[in-house]
């Protein structure tokens, strides 16, 4: 690893990537599974994901047991140092992961007066570890990444989380598409916040937006994606409330443009158009 790694920042590195191997080690056990659900019967939930939270949890806890913890399956918890938190998504992108599909990850970040601070996003199935901490710059493996630098918005390629069923805002979305999808050289969507966020840090996409997400799926995309060059807001192009539910991340030469069109979707929804 190339960056200048802080402790926390090392400790996080060993956390993901030993949750990745078991949950590999579970990717290869798929049939096995006992799959339940959580809020919904879209929100799926399997032994993978628990292990995985339980090993990144112990270790960070053994690594700085004062820290305070937010996991997307354990909640809140941890030392009493709540200024300082360490957040994470064991797996982000468990439906891909359940149906076979390799894009998903393990999200890792520590945040400081909910500011993050540092972010680990790793991807097993490729082997890739996207790693950043404030002011020492965003890296894949070994190597230094950057934004895209394309523009306008016709040259470019987006990735969007698509509410599923059991999320709101199906309108907005489906105003979002008709206003973008023929101004774009392209729209994705690969199920997993910390794939498509890690992407924009690396230049594969160029920008990135969701309605509905958690803390712990963008935490460590937003560190990346700054420190890669790119700019992370709110969907409305308001600062970024970690906490706020929704995020929209760009390379920042389409920023001010794709955020016009997400507050034009959401404007014609609110009118009833």
């Amino acid at each position: 690893m190339s960056i200048d790694a802080s402790s926390e920042l090392r400790h996080m590195i060993d956390a993901a990537k030993t949750a990745g191997a078991g949950l590999l080690r579970r990717y290869a056990q798929l049939s096995e599974l006992t799959v339940h659900t959580k809020a919904g019967p879209t929100d799926l939930v399997s032994i993978a994901d628990e292990e995985a939270e339980n090993t990144v949890r112990s270790m960070l806890a053994a690594a700085q047991p004062s820290y305070a913890f937010l996991g997307e399956e354990g909640g809140i918890g941890g030392g009493s140092d709540t200024s300082q938190r360490w957040i994470v998504d064991p797996l982000d992108g468990t439906t891909n992961f359940l149906f076979g599909c390799p894009l998903w990850g393990v999200n890792v970040a520590l945040s400081r007066n909910d500011e993050v601070v540092a972010g680990v996003t790793y991807l097993p199935v490729m082997d890739e570890l996207f790693v950043a901490e404030r002011g020492k710059g965003a890296w894949l493996n070994d190597r230094r990444i950057h934004v895209s630098t394309r523009a306008p918005l016709i040259r470019t390629v987006l990735s969007c989380g698509i509410p599923f069923a059991d999320k709101p805002d199906h309108p907005v979305f489906a105003r979002e598409m008709a206003l973008l999808s023929n101004q774009v050289a392209g729209i994705r969507r690969t199920g997993a916040c910390a794939v498509d966020m890690a992407f924009v840090a690396a230049g594969r996409w160029d920008a990135y937006w969701e309605r509905a997400t958690n803390a712990w799926d963008m935490a460590p995309g937003v560190i990346l994606v700054e420190e890669a060059g790119g700019i992370a807001t709110s969907v409305t192009g308001d600062a970024l409330d970690l906490h706020g539910q929704n995020v929209c991340v760009s390379n920042g030469a389409i920023h001010t443009v794709l955020i016009d069109a997400l507050n034009a979707a959401r404007e014609a929804k609110e009118l009833g158009a």
